[in-house]
């Protein structure tokens, strides 16, 4: 493992971005037999287990070109959607923005899923609220520059729908209000509410929004938490220069049985200075 170890700590040591894709969950046989108790647990336990066996096969070409980004994927695990097959799966994603301020971000994100998936388009994206300072309520400013960007992916017919999570109904109402393209779904958490606030039932009701609940964390994967799985997969690297800036999260269904045929993450990160 060491010389592993080392050739992907000389790979990113040089490049300035970094994919990392897990390919789909349901393929991974070890991961399997341990159950991981939260969403957060099972996305660490991927990113580690997707850059323990990218670095234990990583190509002696490769580390001779040093490539400005890097593509980490485990290939046994990459599934594409059969073309015959696409009209009968719904393809969802849900994307958490980490360390990005930058709007760019959902199209990269978007563009990746989309290929990485072998499909044009994507049937549903939700976006979890961007990440905002302490003591600093989520407004309208916050969404719009992302919604912008959802919203051209909707009219270059890269999305079909677009959805929020956690907005509450005055936030909602706002989003709604501004929006050309419409949030069709909004999530909720019901760690934090147990029942669903009547006037935000109302209020998607009149307009037609569905309201989901998901059991996600306020935050997902921190860069901290990033840095430690990077750290602990290839102990030959300086994990602080690395900022994770997006994640995605998507899911393969097939319609009439309702069943997940795939699942997985794909994120993206850079070196900071690079």
């Amino acid at each position: 493992m060491g010389t592993d170890s080392r050739a992907a700590g000389a790979l990113l040591a040089r490049a300035s971005t970094l994919h990392l894709q897990t390919g789909n969950l349901l393929n991974w046989g070890r991961l399997r037999k341990k159950c991981p108790s939260t969403h957060s647990e099972e996305l660490r336990d991927c990113i580690q287990k997707t850059l323990n066996e990218w670095s234990s096969q990583i190509n002696p070409d490769l580390v001779r070109e040093f490539p400005d980004v890097l593509e980490c994927t485990v290939s046994h695990a990459v599934e594409k959607i059969n073309p015959d097959e696409r009209e009968e799966m719904k393809v969802s994603a849900k994307l958490f923005i980490v360390g990005s301020n930058s709007s760019s971000s959902t199209r990269n994100a978007v563009d990746m899923a989309c290929s990485v998936l072998g499909v044009a388009q994507l049937d549903s994206v939700i976006i979890a609220s961007p990440p905002i300072e302490d003591g600093v309520n989520l407004s309208l400013e916050h969404l719009q520059p992302y919604w912008e960007e959802l919203q051209n992916l909707v009219q270059s017919k890269k999305i079909v729908a677009i959805g929020t999570s956690d907005l509450d109904k005055t936030q909602l109402e706002q989003l709604y209000q501004w929006a050309q393209v419409k949030p069709n779904s909004n999530q909720v958490n019901l760690a934090s509410c147990c029942v669903m606030p009547p006037d935000l039932t109302a209020f998607a009701k009149q307009f037609d929004i569905q309201l989901l609940t998901h059991n996600d964390p306020k935050e997902l994967l921190s860069e901290a938490s990033f840095q430690e799985a990077l750290q602990e997969s290839i102990p030959d690297i300086r994990a602080h220069e690395w900022v994770p800036l997006w994640l995605l999260r998507y899911s393969v269904i097939v319609k009439s049985r309702g069943i997940i045929k795939s699942k997985g993450y794909i994120l993206q990160a850079k070196r900071k200075g690079s």
